[in-house]
């Protein structure tokens, strides 16, 4: 096969689904018997499709020997592109099929922790109460509005401020730092003894490396080593290592609510720091009349104003 000379597809000369399908089986298993069992064809039919493909790319996708194959360096790349390519064929295919001639799609996206600790329960109901609506909900570090981001609503931490985007904000953020029952045992520490932390570790957010130094100075207190502890992606996973007795956490304090109330979870000092942003409700400006937005927002405002949500001062949980 001429590999030397490239030349470009013909003007909508694309391969086959099935020739993708062929070539991404018989790659994840470098086997074609493998793939002709996996995709109820003939060796000799996986073989043929994927020859095909080689022919019109104009590229040796396989190494071949007697007695194996193996992806060369361009068909471990072309692999990687054709399985996400199959992704979403599949996941395109599997949203229109599943949703009614009348219904809708609504994609949010969220942070991963307050998705499921906050953004989860607020949406309970939501399904049964709209019928017609289907929710498909993703968990994003960010950013969340680059242009090749699809999304209808999207649940921020931020100054509330988005180019082309609405903003409804939610609430403030307080920080709490909490740590396992069991972790501070000198009762003085825990009640307000801040500068006795020479034992204590303190659980790092990656971002947010400054949060216990900012905590600190609104206290107007000076401690050395504020950058230094387990350093961690998630509040999600920050939270999970102080319920495991790692250190102290500061996080959030909606987001470890329920933790604070069944005493899972402690609070270390007596203070609660305001956050720099806080969270919001985030829509394209051009989507601010469609119906599944005005349910959305309807529903969401509804849960606030009914819910009981913790407040900074704390007393209820100390």
């Amino acid at each position: 096969m001429k590999t030397d000379i490239k030349t470009p597809l013909a003007f909508r000369r694309y391969p086959s689904t099935t020739a993708l399908q062929c070539f991404e089986t018989a790659a994840r298993h470098l086997s074609f018997t493998n793939a002709a069992q996996e995709m109820h064809m003939t060796q000799s039919a996986i073989s043929k499709q994927v020859a095909q493909l080689e022919e019109m790319l104009n590229l040796s996708l396989f190494y071949r020997t007697p007695h194996r194959i193996s992806l060369t360096p361009a068909g471990k790349t072309y692999y990687l592109e054709v399985l996400e390519i199959l992704k979403h064929i599949e996941a395109a295919t599997t949203s229109l099929m599943s949703n009614s001639d009348n219904s809708e799609v609504l994609k949010i996206v969220s942070h991963p922790t307050f998705c499921s600790r906050w953004l989860m329960p607020a949406l309970n109901g939501f399904g049964t109460a709209n019928p017609l609506i289907n929710l498909t909900i993703k968990e994003l570090a960010g950013p969340f509005f680059s242009e090749d981001q699809n999304v209808d609503v999207a649940f921020l931490y931020g100054d509330g401020i988005w180019s082309a985007m609405e903003s409804i904000k939610l609430f403030d953020e307080y920080n709490v730092a909490v740590c396992h029952p069991d972790y501070l045992t000198d009762k003085a520490v825990c009640m307000g003894d801040i500068g006795n932390i020479d034992n204590c570790t303190l659980l790092q957010l990656s971002s947010r490396p400054s949060a216990w130094y900012e905590y600190f100075r609104l206290q107007d207190i000076r401690i050395d080593g504020t950058f230094v502890g387990p350093r961690f992606d998630t509040f999600h996973t920050t939270i999970a290592a102080a319920l495991l007795g790692y250190g102290i956490a500061l996080v959030p304090l909606r987001l470890v609510a329920p933790e604070l109330q069944s005493g899972a979870l402690v609070t270390a000092w007596r203070y609660a720091s305001k956050g720099r942003g806080a969270y919001y409700m985030s829509y394209p400006l051009a989507m601010g009349n469609s119906h599944k937005i005005k349910v959305i927002v309807e529903w969401i405002s509804a849960y606030l104003a009914k819910s009981k949500e913790p407040t900074p001062d704390l007393d209820f949980i100390l």
